[in-house]
């Protein structure tokens, strides 16, 4: 019980601010991480595991029965759940990839505004540990073990500054990313590629066309990003 105790103190303890060059520094790695065509092949992977983990959350919420994640080399992916084909539940659970990464985002900041950036690599941390019940093939075990390993060294090893930094730079880089792979999502509609899109299948859902929840998909995850570098400055 008083290790239980020790470890709430820890997490639950408000962190030093940021100094000002930390706060830029993790900003501008976040964004080199985003915009480097090298580093976002490997980095688009965390997105992906945020993107299908909103589709399940999302699922769950809305009383679905969540049957398993798929996470693939290719940073695409794949959340089964079983219920209704159409309704409510099914629109929110098909909405929640494309803005779920940019809302994560935002809980990060406010979590990171309140002071709390212990706390939320805590989080993070058992966020994945629901997530890897549910995975369902090798490559997505392995993705977020080794996602949930790199939170756990930063959270377990790194000074108080090097944890905020880090707890900084996954927030800016979900903020960040999130709007990319909106772009990216109509890139590929464009090519005539995607039509098993999340856009497409909510535009078969809806009778809305697909091109109009990209602009939703980007309206929140941008207005996530607005939002959230204003808490984060």
């Amino acid at each position: 019980m008083e290790a239980l105790d020790r470890f709430w103190t820890r997490v639950s303890a408000a962190s030093p601010p940021l100094p000002g060059w930390l706060l830029a520094l993790s900003a501008v790695f976040a964004a080199v991480l985003v915009l480097s065509p090298a580093l976002w092949g490997r980095s688009r992977h965390a997105v992906t595991i945020a993107h299908e983990g909103a589709h399940g959350l999302a699922a769950l919420v809305t009383g679905r029965r969540l049957s398993g994640i798929r996470l693939h080399s290719d940073t695409s992916g794949l959340t089964v759940s079983a219920g209704r084909p159409t309704g409510p539940g099914m629109v929110l659970t098909a909405a929640a990839g494309y803005t779920g990464p940019g809302l994560f985002g935002l809980g990060a900041a406010a979590l990171l505004a309140a002071g709390y950036a212990v706390g939320l690599l805590w989080a993070l941390l058992a966020l994945l540990a629901l997530l890897l019940v549910q995975i369902r093939n090798w490559y997505g075990l392995w993705s977020v073990l080794v996602t949930g390993a790199l939170v756990f060294a930063a959270t377990w090893w790194l000074p108080a500054d090097g944890q905020a930094a880090f707890a900084h730079l996954v927030t800016w880089f979900l903020l960040l990313a999130a709007p990319k792979t909106v772009v990216e999502l109509q890139a590929k509609r464009r090519r005539g590629a995607g039509r098993d899109s999340d856009a497409d299948q909510l535009a078969r859902l809806t009778g809305l066309p697909g091109v109009l929840w990209v602009g939703f998909f980007l309206l929140v995850d941008v207005g996530a990003l607005a939002l959230g570098t204003l808490w984060l400055l």
